[in-house]
């Protein structure tokens, strides 16, 4: 659900960035401290959706370091209100993943919180620097994914140094980007820094008097996927404003980019055969046969014959369809629509469909900004190895899993010759927000492939007051408000109360639930009857469409 986000006017709201890095302490300013002042400014609110979504813009420094130097960064953000009948309980920041991904469509989650739990806050959407309808944003090479690519695997020198060079390419075209100036500011501390001036500012902007005011003393977040990592720091550099968090498909900030890739790759792999597996359960619907592991031969036959004879008019090769098949192993949710495109390929040669899966996702300016800004954030964020290390561990993990284990390594090569230098990522701890007492919510499915649950339990033993809600066995990744009622039921709780599940014992979940259902082809989908026998219809496609691009960036 993408909003055009109207300019408007500025309006002076006096906040100086020295107050800013006091409130977060000294850890808070990822370098040296700030010897001049900036008032960030956030803009009057006007109308700009019929369902009453309201826009602004907030403008805030392009260097938080060096904020005097009159550079400049201007993000686009949106909220709905929060219910005048409610206890009012501040606002309600969301950033949907990525990074790359836009925000400002998320204010709408605000009425699929069951309980009408949501209408306590006002609900924030904002893209984030370098992001959609910010300025400036970021573009690079809207060509850089292309139809019928050479082969992931570098099984030649040729095939390679074709890769080595695209990848240079890419960086290079982000290099001469008229959004170059943003590319050394991008990291991850960039953005939790711009969240906390929204929040100074919003609240300044409500003026000394107002009975809000003291609502706003902290900031409540709902993060999904790279969004619970600006979660994480958030609450490692300002411990004390940190409210209400939930935190869904959580980042493990200990193998945070580099080694996340390649847990990745074994769990998409995973993912994929548990898809295959569920393809031949319905044999009678994709006429595939009914063994899941015949199947998965039977695709990795289909990448060889696509390298020497492309499918979909010369443009579906291997590559592309695997970049295709790849929400398989996100989410149960296209899994009919998947399931049918690829039948329909392997017993007729028709790829039509399974190309326009693929070109939806990954082509044109849109998709062009979203990957610049991914690569912007993770290329300053961390250093990553040499290149015959990245070799050498992209080949075994190849062996075992090879599903995507090219296709991510090369999907994170332009890092390689990124025209910014990494300034090293945010060491997160959670001691400080512990010995508050601070309680914030964890969830994850238990065979999530793009955040596997093993973070999850890393960051609840990092964070002693979190609890951890497990969607036991379920492959979707960040699924919260889908239609759930176990989960959505425990968010709409905690956002209405502050009560989380009860901490156990030991390295473990405090809250199992059901997963996201796989669907059922010949019946619509059990996901909609799940949803109506919880009297809780999760968010509508729309919006869930939108929250699986933005969270299909996440680490990939």
């Amino acid at each position: 659900m993408k909003r055009v986000v109207s300019a408007v006017c500025a309006v002076v709201v006096v906040v100086t960035l020295a107050g800013l890095h006091s409130i977060g302490g000294a850890s808070a300013t990822p370098s040296a401290p700030s010897t001049g002042s900036f008032t960030p400014t956030l803009a009057p609110w006007t109308t700009c959706a019929s369902d009453g979504t309201e826009c602004s813009r907030l403008t805030v420094p392009l260097d938080y370091a060096n904020p005097g130097n009159g550079k400049t960064v201007s993000l686009a953000v949106t909220r709905l209100l929060a219910s005048p009948s409610m206890t009012y309980d501040g606002i309600m920041v969301v950033n949907p993943g990525g990074p790359g991904g836009s925000g400002t469509g998320f204010a709408a989650l605000q009425q699929y919180v069951p309980n009408k739990a949501g209408y306590h806050y006002d609900w924030i959407g904002f893209d984030p620097r370098g992001v959609g309808a910010s300025t400036p944003a970021l573009h690079c090479n809207p060509n850089y994914f292309g139809a019928d690519r050479p082969s992931f695997r570098p099984t030649t020198k040729k095939l390679l140094h074709y890769w080595l060079k695209k990848s240079a390419g890419y960086a290079s075209a982000c290099g001469r980007s008229s959004a170059k100036t943003l590319l050394p500011f991008m990291d991850t501390r960039d953005t939790v820094q711009d969240m906390e001036s929204l929040r100074v500012a919003y609240q300044n902007q409500l003026g000394a008097f107002s009975s809000k005011r003291a609502a706003l003393d902290k900031l409540n977040y709902y993060g999904f996927s790279y969004g619970t990592y600006l979660g994480t720091v958030y609450a490692t550099l300002y411990p004390s404003k940190v409210g209400r968090f939930v935190l869904d498909g959580v980042v493990d900030p200990a193998t945070y980019w580099y080694q996340s890739n390649f847990d990745q790759s074994i769990g998409f792999n995973r993912n994929i055969n548990v898809f295959f597996d569920w393809m031949a359960k319905y044999h009678k619907v994709f006429h595939l046969g009914t063994n899941g592991k015949k199947i998965r031969r039977g695709f990795n036959a289909e990448l060889k014959k696509l390298r020497k004879h492309p499918s979909a008019k010369g443009r579906l090769g291997p590559d592309e369809l695997t970049d295709a098949m790849l929400d398989a192993g996100y989410y149960v949710f296209d899994w009919v629509e998947i399931g049918k495109a690829y039948s329909k390929l392997i017993r007729t040669g028709r790829g039509a469909g399974l190309y326009g899966m693929y070109a939806s996702g990954n082509q044109g300016a849109d998709n062009d900004n979203e990957f610049a800004v991914y690569n912007a954030v993770q290329c300053t964020d961390q250093k990553r190895p040499p290149l015959a290390q990245q070799l050498r561990q992209t080949r075994q993990v190849f062996k075992k899993a090879p599903f995507l284990a090219w296709d991510n390594t090369w999907y994170n090569m332009p890092c390689l010759t990124w025209p910014a230098a990494a300034r090293g990522e945010v060491k997160v701890n959670g001691a400080a927000l512990s010995a508050l007492g601070t309680k914030i919510l964890l969830i994850s499915e238990t065979k999530d492939a793009a955040t596997p649950y093993s973070g999850a339990l890393d960051v609840r033993s990092s964070f002693t007051t979190a609890s951890l809600i497990a969607g036991v066995n379920g492959t979707t990744h960040a699924g919260s408000l889908f239609g759930v009622a176990c989960t959505d039921d425990t968010v709409a709780t905690y956002l209405a109360t502050g009560v989380v599940p009860t901490r156990k014992a030991g390295r473990t979940s405090d809250r199992d639930c059901p997963p996201n259902p796989q669907p059922v082809p010949t019946s619509g989908g059990s996901r909609v009857a799940a949803r109506t026998a919880a009297g809780d219809p999760g968010m509508p496609e729309s919006l869930r469409a939108d929250l699986a691009r933005a969270q299909e960036l996440t680490l990939r």
